[in-house]
């Protein structure tokens, strides 16, 4: 496989044909059975004023499926390249989003826009917002000894997304049972069955996020050699620390504001990244997009196909990712990532 990747054009093909076709296969799958030939005529834009298919074809392929995939592949890739940059800029490979408490933070300004302020794009506002501060006091918390070593960042994360998790369940407590409650409880499982493209707007600041990690791909092999390693070879491991961890904290929580909490994906693709390309970022940030992507739509076509009733994607996820993590322990041995 590596010796395939050396390829640098075999390389970018993939990383562009695994979501394209990921896409393009998750068209075809549903509960409302479409042929192959009909979907195609359907994707062809200049055959709907001559064709003969039902009208509910095109509403079912246009506007339920595809904008589902699309926003698939962006929050899956964008939840993976964040957990890619956190572990390189912490040196953590335990370290993602939901173990730093961005997803419970970004939760909890999600909520509370949602129950006190009605929704809108306040939410992207609160999430961003929560979700920073989250990180930040995550990170402090790690700090408490003048160092980040692992078990306290872990544990000052943990303490972090408690806390969180404690205002959220507050306000899932004073919500409307009739409403807001089910729409929060739904919510926090994840789910992208309400997605459309009004929601696409969310994209913008997520391509902002993952566009500073991008640029900054070089400097994070520079910082996970450690802060006085970067300082001596010329990095100013505090601009550029802000930068990034601001850019995947920025990607995270507008995904999250979309979608609710998507677990594991942050964590478990980063490390299927490395076993493909290695520990280089430059070449680990785009597979990760790529590998993030995939595996997100993939789970959600099998979350709407699988049974009669849809299954939150999160709680896929978490299926799929906690024995896969625990293989992936077991083969790499907890080792080999810096």
């Amino acid at each position: 496989m590596n010796r395939i990747l050396q390829h640098k054009w075999i390389s970018r093909i993939l990383l562009f044909l695994l979501p394209g076709g990921a896409i393009f296969f998750t068209l075809f799958m549903g509960r409302y059975q479409i042929g192959f030939f009909d979907v195609l005529q359907v994707l062809l834009p200049w055959s709907k004023e001559t064709s003969t298919l039902p009208s509910e074809f095109w509403t079912i392929v246009y506007q339920l499926r595809l904008p589902r995939a699309l926003a698939g592949a962006m929050i899956g890739g964008v939840l993976a390249v964040s957990g890619a940059a956190y572990q390189g800029v912490f040196r953590n490979p335990l370290v993602n989003s939901g173990i730093l408490g961005v997803a419970s933070g970004a939760s909890f300004g999600a909520s509370l826009a949602i129950v006190v302020f009605g929704g809108g794009y306040l939410n992207y506002f609160l999430s961003f917002t929560f979700g920073m501060v989250a990180v930040m006091l995550a990170y402090f918390a790690g700090r408490i000894y003048g160092t980040t070593p692992t078990v306290t960042l872990i544990l000052g994360g943990v303490v972090v997304s408690s806390f969180f998790g404690a205002f959220t369940s507050m306000l899932k407590y004073v919500a409307d049972p009739y409403s807001e409650l089910p729409a929060l409880t739904f919510w926090a499982m994840g789910s992208l069955s309400s997605i459309g493209f009004k929601h696409f707007v969310a994209f913008i600041p997520m391509l902002m996020g993952v566009g500073l990690i991008y640029m900054s791909r070089w400097k994070i092999n520079v910082l996970s050699m450690g802060d006085k390693e970067a300082a001596t070879l010329g990095v100013d491991t505090k601009l550029y620390k802000m930068l990034i961890i601001g850019g995947a904290t920025l990607a995270t929580s507008s995904a999250v504001c979309i979608s609710g909490t998507i677990g594991w994906v942050g964590l478990i693709i980063p490390h299927i990244g490395r076993m493909i390309v290695g520990n280089d970022n430059t070449k680990l940030i785009p597979w990760s997009m790529s590998l993030g992507a995939t595996f997100t739509v993939l789970v959600d076509t099998a979350s709407r196909t699988v049974s009669t009733s849809e299954i939150p994607i999160g709680i896929l996820t978490a299926i799929v990712g906690t024995p896969f993590f625990v293989y992936l322990l077991k083969k790499t041995k907890g080792g080999g990532w810096t």
